[in-house]
């Protein structure tokens, strides 16, 4: 079991990660090529991207280097996931980069006690070969992670407003609780079942960074060391996914919410997926704020959003009707939710 210690001053300074990172993205997309368990949640992705590391010529690459350090298994090294990873991909290769060779050193002896570690990989204590890591990152996310980077982003920010709707009915504790089946919260406690360690990190006022991950399948993750500011790092919930239509051309067709609500109408529901006001709604759709009034009074009237008058604005969210609706078109940015939890 985890179990992450709150005070007072942690529970305030518990925060959600505002955009994904990419290097724990890239470590889990590693695990989806290491076991089958959840490969229908990203069947989508996994073919395209097999067959673009394989255009790039990064198969041995991956062979060689990232599927040794980044295992499924209890332990992979914490240099490869750094906290400036939040800031985007070049600040967490450089941060890789200048990683102290006696961490590297002291991480590469703790992974070789849970696997068997390639001789070669020991050179990562020398700079240049941490650059020759990096480039092979850099290329690996370019492959496989970039071309679904919008619909990660998307994913993303909907498991944002999710979670902050839990915080705006029950607090951070709300906030907690409303992060999955897999964790658990008995104050002053945040416990992680199952985990494969048993590990007791007490925050002593540095708070918790939420990381929702797209990649990540079913058990939360943390990194090892303590000492290290402390992250969990979790799965969006996934149901069956389904790629976007395209069109013989190869630009996207119309979904299907577009052909039963029209383009313009569609986008207005999609807009109130993550809350809009009328003038947002109507940027969205690309039309005037009195015909973006005109498509909300028509969706409202059929129960799919519902409108509350915020001071001068009126914010538009969805119903369940609406989130339904949405969760079952498409190439929608809320498809793909459940509720399944597996240890990392």
């Amino acid at each position: 079991m985890l179990r992450f210690h709150f005070s007072a001053e942690d529970l305030a300074r518990t925060r959600v990660a505002a955009a994904p990172h990419p290097l724990w993205e890239i470590a889990s997309s590693l695990h989806r090529f290491q076991t089958p368990s959840g490969r229908w949640a990203y069947a989508h992705w996994y073919r395209p991207a097999r067959e673009r590391l394989r255009e790039a010529g990064l198969e041995g690459a991956v062979r060689r280097v990232l599927l040794p350090l980044f295992p499924r298994a209890a332990y992979f090294p914490d240099f490869l996931t750094p906290l400036e990873g939040t800031e985007g991909l070049e600040a967490g290769l450089e941060a890789i980069l200048a990683t102290p060779p006696d961490q590297v050193a002291a991480e590469l002896a703790a992974l070789a006690r849970v696997v068997r570690v390639p001789a070669q990989l020991g050179r990562l204590t020398e700079r240049e070969a941490r650059a020759e890591l990096v480039d092979i990152l850099r290329a690996y996310h370019r492959a496989v992670i970039a071309p679904h980077e919008r619909w990660v982003d998307e994913c993303l920010h909907t498991e944002r407003i999710r979670l902050a709707r839990h915080l705006l009915d029950g607090g951070t504790e709300g906030l907690l609780e409303g992060i999955g089946p897999a964790v658990r919260w008995e104050h002053p406690r945040l416990e992680v079942r199952p985990y494969p360690t048993e590990n007791d990190i007490r925050l002593e006022g540095r708070g918790l960074l939420l990381i929702p991950s797209y990649f990540c399948w079913k058990g939360p993750i943390s990194l090892a060391d303590p000492a290290l500011p402390p992250v969990l790092i979790y799965s969006l919930h996934h149901e069956v996914p389904t790629a976007p239509v395209r069109s013989p051309a190869g630009s996207a067709g119309p979904s299907s919410l577009q052909v039963l609500l029209g383009r313009a109408r569609a986008a207005v529901l999609q807009a109130a997926a993550s809350g809009a006001t009328t003038t947002e709604a109507a940027r969205r759709a690309g039309v005037s704020p009195a015909t973006a009034t005109h498509h909300t009074t028509a969706l409202r009237d059929a129960g799919l959003i519902t409108s509350h008058r915020d001071g001068n604005t009126v914010i538009h969210t969805l119903t369940l009707l609406g989130a339904t609706m949405l969760t079952s078109n498409p190439g929608s940015p809320l498809q793909g939710f459940s509720s399944a939890h597996e240890a990392r």
